[in-house]
């Protein structure tokens, strides 16, 4: 069942009403806090006070970002006289709610970013496109916070549609010209020209974030690419996923529009590792805390010159270096789970 995302004037008309909403949200949260205390006095029982303080901090994070989006508007009516200021401080406050997210993120349920090679990507002066792996909770704001603090840059990113159902998230990604993929079918040849387009605006302070696959990779998934890239009759496309496990097969619309759109884009190319087998409820509620499980990111940075930038090539330059993202990702399972050397 897809969710039906309401026309942007309902939306606008509706936001509102998350304040209040908040507020009685609050209450089954305090709740869980209170539950989630009694039960923490039984060692390894902190699950439920750990989530529901997680819970109760996106709730008034998102109200945050909603009430400064409503105090930039009310100080810049008229936001196309200065664009590039106004985008900057939607950027600033987007990048303090990922930092307060984060941060409790890690002191509730443990979560915590690696940055295998944070030096790899030195301001070249060029926009940047940002093609990254999709697996694990909360990869998303991860990498997001990574443009930000990290390179440095204003990101525009391609996401679903039903995330602006989140009335902070969905106010502030469109003030700084994020994609929301719509989900309706037949929209293909659209959606891929609109990330063109997204990609021809970027400026030399931003950077396009795309995900290839589409979707968190999961092994059902894997399993149905396959089959559905078989059924479809690109049997090459359907044995070379196969040989790559830990990645969805990338699909080429996106991230070949977005190579294609342009010739000075420098590309980076994100794999992470370490909470991307937790696929399901399940799986992540009994993985809590996960101070052991960090989420490692690597990335490699081609030059603008060295970017295929016909279509073929392109596609076929997606597919290598998924491989090599696939090849990362496995390597890195692997020393996750290896046995310590015994200490002399």
């Amino acid at each position: 069942m897809t969710l039906r995302v309401p026309p942007v004037a309902l939306r606008r008309v509706a936001n509102p009403l998350w304040l209040p909403g908040a507020v009685l949200l609050t209450v089954p949260l305090l709740l869980g806090l209170v539950v989630g205390g009694l039960a923490a006095l039984t060692p390894g029982q902190r699950r439920l006070l750990r989530l529901s303080a997680l819970a109760l901090t996106y709730v008034w994070v998102d109200v945050s970002i909603l009430v400064a989006c409503w105090w930039l508007w009310l100080c810049s009516p008229l936001p196309r006289r200065d664009l590039d200021t106004w985008r900057q401080r939607h950027a600033t406050v987007l990048g303090w709610a990922l930092r307060c997210l984060l941060a409790r993120s890690e002191s509730t349920v443990g979560f915590h970013l690696e940055l295998e090679n944070p030096a790899a990507t030195q301001d070249r002066g060029r926009p940047l496109v940002v093609l990254a792996r999709h697996a694990g909770p909360g990869d998303s704001f991860a990498l997001v916070h990574l443009l930000l603090e990290q390179l440095g840059r204003r990101p525009k990113v391609v996401l679903k549609e039903v995330l602006q159902l989140d009335p902070g998230l969905d106010v502030l990604l469109n003030r700084l010209d994020c994609y929301f993929l719509p989900s309706r079918s037949g929209a293909g040849e659209d959606r891929t020209e609109a990330v063109r387009r997204l990609a021809q605006s970027l400026t030399a302070r931003e950077a396009l974030l795309i995900f290839p696959e589409g979707g968190n990779w999961t092994p059902r998934r894997h399993r149905r690419a396959v089959r559905r890239l078989f059924r479809r009759g690109e049997s090459r496309r359907a044995r070379r996923a196969a040989e790559h496990p830990a990645v969805l097969p990338p699909r080429p619309g996106g991230a070949v529009a977005c190579l294609t759109a342009r010739d000075d884009t420098d590309v980076v190319v994100v794999a992470h590792a370490g909470l991307d087998t937790l696929v399901n409820p399940g799986q992540m509620w009994r993985a809590i805390p996960v101070h052991d499980r960090p989420m490692r990111v690597s990335w490699w940075v081609t030059d603008a010159d060295r970017v295929p930038r016909t279509q073929e090539a392109a596609q076929v330059w997606v597919e290598n270096m998924w491989a090599r993202v696939d090849t990362w990702v496995r390597h890195a399972r692997a020393v996750a789970t290896a046995p310590a050397a015994p200490t002399a």
